[in-house]
């Protein structure tokens, strides 16, 4: 039942809720939703937003509950952030036309006045860059650290005085940190922080109307379902970031790669080889506008990693060719503990594919030295048992160092 105090609106209480309405779109709620976590109407929060009304003593302990925040918080974002404006009679003969043009003038100055500044966005900007480019080949443990810093940056940035064009630029940028971040936790096998930060960088890139990254938020999301064995669920995520995504962008091409590792799983080869070919005419017209080897950017490298994954997947013995082409390419020496995580991936791939031509011997070599890397991501400890499974299931006596190399590589720190 709303119980809320009518107000009359001032000019403080009309500016003063923006950063409460944002805590709530932030955890994920629309205005009814909220309305019903914390048993009020949806009028009521659109009062409490407007500033119009504020919630009564007994309602704020489901607020605070609701928003994740302690009591002195939810004061903070009920505080207001801007005076009301000064008034200007007295300046200049009371004329209303004078009055009106610098309430213009005002406005325009307000408009323009900022605490942030180009030069600290492009900084934020540069090193998100360099941390989606040491993704393929850093400990993701060790990348959150850097992750988490600049997230907390932005964090701190978010109320500060900015223009409107910085406040995008802030959001898109703090959108794609939650991004890389949702990722990394996804390697980790964290389930709940994943899906945490994948709906803020999905609130902001919508704040931002910023379709690649909304794009990607649920590309990553299908991927993550999929080291879940939720297939068909893989399928329909894949689908709507391909709605979403740009024509031609990465993100286009690589949710069609994950339609196609989805339809492997589920068995549906025309469909997977259907997926394939479209990955491979997109890949050849992609626009490289970053680095190769950011995490963001699809190429001709990601291309053949890709397949060969999704033929080993639906048993296709072309997948041979396809990683060894990987290993042959990415592989930066001897020293297996200097591979990128993608020849780990391409070895798992080789191994698999061996064993279903009977080349057993060199198909366990292959999954021993990817297992042993130590650059396997915890999120594909599942593609190294499949591939143990499938010797044992061919009663090999080497499955034993197998499982033993497996076991080592899952109590290992490696990428955890």
């Amino acid at each position: 039942m709303d119980t809320s105090e009518p107000g009359r609106p001032t000019a403080v209480n009309s500016s003063r809720r923006r950063r409460f309405a944002e805590r709530r779109k932030a955890c994920g709620y629309s205005q009814e939703e909220f309305a019903e976590a914390v048993n009020v109407d949806r009028s009521t929060i659109q009062r409490w937003e407007s500033g119009s009304t504020d919630p009564q003593p007994w309602q704020r302990p489901k607020i605070t509950r609701a928003l994740d925040i302690t009591a002195g918080e939810l004061d903070a974002l009920l505080t207001p952030e801007c005076r009301a404006p000064v008034r200007l009679h007295g300046i200049l003969p009371a004329a209303e036309e004078a009055e009106d043009e610098l309430e213009a003038l005002e406005l325009a100055r307000r408009v323009a006045a900022s605490d942030v500044g180009r030069e600290t966005l492009s900084r934020l900007e540069g090193a998100f860059d360099e941390l989606a480019m040491k993704y393929p080949a850093s400990a993701p443990k060790d990348l959150m650290k850097q992750v988490r810093k600049h997230s907390s940056y932005v964090t701190h940035l978010i109320d500060a005085r900015m223009t409107l064009g910085e406040k995008r630029r802030l959001c898109v940028v703090g959108g794609w940190l939650q991004l890389l971040g949702a990722t990394l936790h996804i390697d980790l096998n964290q389930e709940q922080s994943a899906t945490a930060r994948l709906q803020t960088a999905a609130t902001l890139a919508r704040q931002a109307e910023h379709r690649e990254i909304e794009a990607w938020c649920y590309e990553t999301d299908a991927w993550r379902v999929l080291t879940d064995g939720e297939y068909g669920r893989a399928l329909k995520l894949s689908k709507v970031a391909q709605a979403i995504a740009p024509t031609g962008s990465s993100v286009a091409i690589q949710a069609t790669a994950q339609e196609g590792r989805a339809r492997a799983r589920l068995g549906e080869r025309h469909g997977t080889y259907v997926a394939i070919e479209r990955v491979h005419q997109m890949a050849g017209t992609v626009t490289e506008l970053r680095g190769k080897e950011h995490h963001y950017q699809y190429d001709p490298g990601k291309s053949l990693a890709y397949t060969a994954t999704t033929l080993a997947w639906v048993g296709d013995r072309a997948a041979e060719s396809y990683a060894r082409e990987v290993i042959a390419q990415l592989t930066p020496a001897d020293d297996i503990e200097k591979w990128p995580r993608r020849v780990a991936s391409a070895n798992l791939d080789l191994a698999l594919s061996l064993l279903g031509s009977d080349q057993l011997d060199e198909a366990c070599d292959a999954a021993r030295r990817a297992m042993l890397s130590g650059r396997v991501a915890p999120s594909n400890h599942w593609r190294a048992w499949e591939v143990v499974r499938a010797a044992e299931a061919r009663g090999l006596r080497e499955t034993s160092d197998m499982r033993e190399a497996y076991h080592s590589m899952r109590s290992s720190p490696g990428e955890k």
